[in-house]
């Protein structure tokens, strides 16, 4: 499956990345910059795990932080380049590739640009197929291994003195937050390259074809767009598996940015006993009936659409709207060791107020 990523890879991308997005996953219009810049730059290349050798080692591109009109944030696709080259000087050795901790609107092209200028992979393997709160979630198993890992972070708001660099070494759980904390000091969204680890074991721990899965889903999308949001909505729901949940009126929003770069809370959907309970830790993490049932959780797909089917984002959710709600069940998605790893649910949890790990490792071998 070894091709070239290419200009007209780049809007699929971040379509398709949107979606999976779940109510995060960054900005549409930095995943643009990324991709164009990649592509421009150099010649970003996809491949599979099994076109790379079992001891090159893979690393993953990420971007950490909840990016809001609220927060002073500034990331260059330099940052990006810089967070690998700094990874490949703390290894000693080049990564022969890159792949993601999650899909999203920019996240999915996070590996692009660093491949075209550094010559390394953009690897179709992701930490998860939708985005997530925390790096551990996308860490393909690491979060609750006490083997020393290596992470960088490169960015921040240059005007305000916010730039930073960090290389820090450690279990992941342990370094994780430092990052973490480093993304909120510089302004919300910090690049990071991190946990390099063997391709024998992301074969076996990633949620393979990734990448391919946002690609197809956006081609889709933009495929559909001449017909209309309804043809666009039919177009989602045929690639993802998933079915419009609901539709309605959202009625109250209740999200705040805390100190620890998440923004949590809830956003209602309807009135009534029709009124549904989203439930925020940057992304949509579960949904609850108005009777307080659990009808979507982690790791399942849940996204906003808005009345022209464009994937919305919690930040742009306002009292008034209607949106739909498109739900895909974990059932019909590839899951990665990270989903299944009940360590990483407890800040989750914690935050929210509300259970996530016995929904999400309910009916696997977790």
């Amino acid at each position: 499956m070894r091709r070239v990523l290419t200009e007209k890879d780049v809007e699929p991308a971040v379509r398709g990345g949107s979606v999976y997005a779940a109510g995060g996953g960054g900005w549409a219009d930095h995943g643009r910059m990324l991709g164009y810049a990649a592509v421009k730059a150099g010649a970003p290349e996809l491949v599979s795990v099994d076109e790379l050798d079992d001891d090159d080692f893979i690393a993953t591109a990420a971007a950490i932080g909840a990016p809001a009109s609220t927060t002073p944030w500034e990331m260059r696709g330099v940052d990006y380049i810089k967070a690998v080259q700094m990874l490949n000087d703390a290894l000693g050795q080049p990564v022969a590739g890159l792949m993601v901790g999650q899909n999203g609107k920019s996240s999915t092209l996070n590996g692009w640009l660093p491949s075209a200028i550094l010559g390394c992979k953009v690897v179709d393997a992701v930490g998860d197929i939708r985005a997530h709160p925390t790096g551990d979630m996308g860490s393909i198993g690491m979060a609750g291994s006490p083997e020393q890992m290596i992470q960088t972070a490169v960015g921040g708001n240059r005007e305000q003195n916010r730039y930073i660099e960090l290389v820090v070494r450690g279990a992941t759980a342990k370094v994780s937050p430092i990052l973490r904390t480093a993304s909120d000091m510089s302004g919300g969204f910090i690049a990071s390259a991190r946990n390099p680890l063997r391709v024998s074991y992301v074969a076996k721990h990633a949620a393979l074809g990734g990448i391919s899965m946002a690609l197809d889903l956006g081609h889709a999308i933009l495929a559909a767009e001449q017909k209309g949001p309804a043809a666009v909505i039919d177009a989602m729901v045929d690639k993802t598996g998933g079915v419009i949940l609901a539709s309605g009126e959202i009625t109250a929003k209740d999200v705040i940015y805390t100190n620890e770069a998440f923004d949590v809370g809830t956003v209602t959907v309807g009135r009534g006993d029709k009124a549904l309970t989203l439930h925020v830790m940057n992304e949509y993490m579960a949904i609850d009936d108005a009777g307080g049932n659990r009808i979507a959780s982690f790791p399942d797909v849940i996204t906003t659409l808005s009345e022209d089917a464009l994937p919305l984002s919690v930040g742009e959710l306002e009292v008034g709207m209607k949106v739909h709600i498109l739900h895909v069940p974990k059932s019909v998605i590839p899951l990665s060791s990270s989903v299944l790893d009940p360590s990483v649910y407890p800040v989750c949890e914690r935050a929210m107020g509300i259970e996530l790990a016995k929904y999400a490792l309910e009916g696997t071998d977790a």
